[in-house]
């Protein structure tokens, strides 16, 4: 494997304090990126830093769905860095599986202010001040690809991200900024554990069989596999490659 392939960048990971984004963060710093971590939940996020022990991490408390505080984890990046070369524009939230008929307003509204306007907002307020031949990255899901019942409201916020994604590689082409998403099925994380529970509370082993079954590698992914994808993307490995959707599911969509 080539090393050091983010020497002296500088990344951004929303959704940093665990899951895809913490092991996406040790990636990164593993090729020679400094990182800024960005959570709302600061005591998780304090310790991911301190777990990733490294001189080359800081970290912001940030609610993405607010203006303000996204432009504090830009401004917070520049002063410690200096620039920003890669953003991870990770953060999400999975809601509430329930029918669309039946979808709590509240519940969608929140889905819908992290998952798109959190995406939208890091998009606005990073790429202006990102350096040229920078990479965003955005994390979408296979549910950003086709529909998965009960779960109305994120399958929406990811198809959205799409466009997103798809408009922004091509207003920030003239700078060779990249921007392209990812799109996981399922990940061995705290996520799909609500997910099991809500959708099976007596026996939550027996939903996540059930996804199993759906997938041709019969596993979930491990976060580690959605940050080796993120770290291609981030890196001079795809410099040719934008406005494209990166399914990594374990074959769940091919059929």
């Amino acid at each position: 494997m080539t090393m050091n392939q983010l020497t002296d960048k500088v990344a951004i990971v929303t959704g940093g304090a665990n899951g895809i984004g913490y092991a996406t963060a040790a990636v990164f710093l593993r090729e020679g990126a400094r990182v800024m971590l960005v959570d709302n939940d600061g005591e998780r996020l304090k310790q991911a830093a301190t777990d990733l022990s490294s001189d080359a991490v800081r970290y912001c408390v940030a609610d993405v769905s607010r203006s303000s505080e996204v432009k504090r984890y830009v401004e917070d990046t520049l002063a410690a860095f200096g620039g920003i070369d890669v953003f991870f524009n990770n953060a999400g939230i999975e809601g509430t599986v329930s029918p669309l008929v039946d979808y709590p307003e509240d519940t969608f509204d929140r889905i819908v202010a992290v998952n798109i306007k959190g995406v939208w907002l890091g998009c606005q307020h990073v790429l202006p001040r990102m350096n040229t031949g920078g990479s965003v990255i955005i994390t979408s899901s296979v549910a950003g690809l086709r529909g998965f019942a009960g779960l109305g409201a994120y399958v929406a916020s990811k198809h959205a991200e799409v466009g997103i994604m798809r408009v922004a590689a091509l207003e920030h082409a003239d700078r060779s900024i990249r921007v392209n998403s990812v799109h996981p099925g399922p990940v061995d994380t705290q996520m799909m554990r609500h997910i099991e529970r809500q959708l099976s509370a007596d026996r939550p082993e027996a939903a996540k069989e059930g996804f199993e079954a759906q997938i041709p590698l019969s596993r979930y992914a491990a976060a580690d596999e959605i940050a080796d994808l993120v770290l291609f993307l981030a890196s001079d490995a795809s410099k040719y490659i934008t406005g494209d959707t990166h399914v990594i599911d374990g074959g769940m969509i091919a059929g």
